[in-house]
């Protein structure tokens, strides 16, 4: 239990720990590169003075040097590349173990949750909710009933009494005159007054007609 507990925290810290040596030897490498670049350059340089004095002896002597400082790095840079190609392999070694582990403690938790929770618990919850519901329903039921005054109505004689409501109001309806409609205008000449119309009595026949025609309007 122990070592679950405390091996994976440990084997973690290595792979820093080395993944950080490795930093630090890749830094001193490109350090003494830079160094052994600089002395190629000066002996370069020295060359091209006892060329120019006419000591060819020790223009050599420089070239020479330039060459060996010139494996030296070459060395130094297959050092990196090895160095470099570590260090890709332990960074990928690094995330597959924590995407291994990341999977285990996913499946971990999801049988944990499994056994916490199995088809009998989901069937009694459902249950319990289907019951809460339908005691919902029964009180919302009981809550939308009439009752004291209220319950003492008569639905059939609503019914009637609004039924003699738009008897009425049909009846008044056609008690109502009908308006007529107002008679074309006629032109009249300039300098003459039109005469005003003498109103007319209507009969009871002429007035039941036009109550007839007001309910076919309606």
């Amino acid at each position: 239990m122990m070592n679950r507990l405390f091996g994976k925290p440990k084997q973690e810290s290595n792979a820093l720990q080395t993944l950080d040596k490795l930093n630090e030897t890749l830094e001193m490498l490109e350090k003494k590169e830079k160094v052994l670049l600089k002395k190629a350059g000066q002996e370069v340089d020295k060359a091209k003075e006892f060329t120019r004095a006419k000591n060819k002896r020790a223009a050599i002597q420089c070239l020479k040097r330039k060459r060996l400082y010139e494996q030296q790095v070459e060395q130094l840079g297959n050092f990196q590349l090895r160095i470099h190609d570590q260090m890709i392999m332990l960074e990928g070694a690094k995330a597959t173990t924590e995407t291994v582990d990341a999977l285990r403690s996913g499946a971990s938790a999801m049988k944990a949750m499994q056994k916490a929770t199995n088809i009998d618990d989901v069937d009694k919850t459902m249950d319990e909710i289907n019951e809460q519901t339908e005691n919902m329903k029964q009180i919302q039921e009981a809550l939308a009933t009439p009752i004291g005054a209220a319950a003492d109505f008569d639905e059939a004689d609503l019914e009637q009494e609004l039924e003699d409501l738009e008897s009425e109001e049909l009846e008044s309806q056609l008690l109502q005159p009908a308006t007529t409609a107002p008679l074309p205008s006629v032109p009249v000449p300039a300098g003459r007054q039109p005469a005003r119309p003498v109103p007319q009595k209507r009969t009871a026949e002429e007035e039941e007609l036009a109550a007839l025609q007001a309910e076919m309007a309606l």
